[in-house]
Formats: C-alpha cells, sequence, structure tokens
C-alpha cells in the first residue's frame, strides 16, 4: 500500500494544495505579474482562485518562505553598497533603503515612511543585528548627506562602526542602482500597494 505523503504543517487547513501556493506565490514575487494575471493564467490551468486569495498567500507565506530560503544561502561580502529610493503605498511615497555587497547579493533593507537621519540610523543598525556577527569592512554610500551623518554618529554607539571605511563613489553604487531601478519597475506592474506591512513583506520576497 502506497503511503501519503505528509503535508508541510504549515499549509494544513489550506483548501489549495501546497504546490499551488507555492506556484502563485513564487510567480508574482518573480515576475512582473499582478494578483489578476495570475488569476486568469491559474484559470486557464483548471484552478478557481480570487486576487483576494492570493493576495492572502503572499502575506502568510513570503516571511516564511525568505526564512527557509536564508539558510542556504551564502554569506553576504563584508564590502556594502547602500542606495535608498522611493515607492508608493496607498498615495504616499515611503523611502526603501537597501544595501548589496559587491556581487549584487541583498544584504538587507528598511522600509520608512521617512528618510533622514533617524531612518538611516534604523536601517544600519537593522543590518547590523541581522549580519552579526559578521560586520562590513567598507560601505559605500551616494551624495545623500543624512546617510554619511548617520554613520558618523554610530561611530559612538557601537565600535564596529569606527573601523569601517566609508566611501562615496556613485561607479561602485551603480549595482545597487540598477537593482533598484529593477524593483521598482517590478513592483509598478502590481498597481500599488496599499497597506505598509504588505509592502514590506512583498520586498522581502521580491
Amino acid at each position: 500500500m502506497t503511503k501519503s505523503i505528509a503535508r508541510d504543517p504549515m499549509y494544513r487547513q489550506r483548501g489549495f494544495d501546497a504546490d499551488i501556493i507555492e506556484l502563485c506565490v513564487r510567480w508574482y514575487i518573480t515576475y512582473r505579474l499582478s494578483y489578476r494575471d495570475l488569476v486568469e493564467m491559474m484559470a486557464e490551468r483548471g484552478v478557481d482562485l480570487a486576487h483576494s486569495t492570493i493576495l492572502r498567500w503572499v502575506a502568510r507565506y513570503v516571511p516564511e518562505f525568505e526564512k527557509r530560503w536564508g539558510r542556504f544561502s551564502k554569506p553576504v561580502g563584508t564590502s556594502w553598497r547602500v542606495d535608498e529610493t522611493y515607492i508608493s503605498i496607498k498615495g504616499k511615497w515611503h523611502y526603501l533603503y537597501r544595501a548589496v555587497d559587491k556581487q549584487g547579493k541583498t544584504v538587507d533593507f528598511l522600509l520608512r515612511p521617512d528618510r533622514g537621519i533617524a531612518a538611516a540610523q534604523a536601517f544600519f543598525r537593522k543590518t547590523l543585528a541581522t549580519q552579526a556577527p559578521r560586520v562590513p569592512r567598507k560601505v559605500t554610500l551616494d551624495g545623500h548627506v543624512p546617510s554619511h551623518r548617520a554613520l558618523w554618529l554610530l561611530r559612538r554607539e557601537h565600535p564596529c562602526w569606527r573601523k569601517v571605511k566609508v566611501r562615496n563613489c556613485q561607479y561602485l553604487n551603480n549595482i545597487v542602482e540598477h537593482d533598484n531601478r529593477a524593483i521598482k519597475r517590478r513592483i509598478a506592474s502590481m498597481a500599488g500597494f496599499k497597506s505598509f506591512a504588505t509592502a514590506a513583506i512583498t520586498i522581502a520576497g521580491i
């Protein structure tokens, strides 16, 4: 007698198979598709879904997928390229701080409603906490003065920042700026975010 395959506990009490859930979530965060695009694509495959169902799947499973993917990811490098860009949430501009290493691997990100010294400090604190005990050797910034000021002030807070070489080089920061443009193009196809929490979760998946 063939034994049934054990279902992952996080999919219990769901009306759809795990394969369908994973496919919809992966396609949504990977390709330039809206929820309604996915509804039509799944309908062609004989699966009847509502766009709000996929929205709930993204909010529920992206954080869990991120944790699981993180177990197999390689450590990021110690040369960070930092940049901030803006995205719209409910018609208002919010600011996305991101850092990548010199290979383009994402170090961390932080979505903030404001842009200034406090926001930059919060981003650097979060990034250091998630990468500890691995600390940066170099941080390349753009010309945004509050980010430079934030790193200077953080030297009083944590000794590791005193040893970091801070650079201002447009050429070196091209890698993160181009990556930000790709993220914004991906977000544009989503027709905007309706809440801060949904935006943060979706960007984490991207």
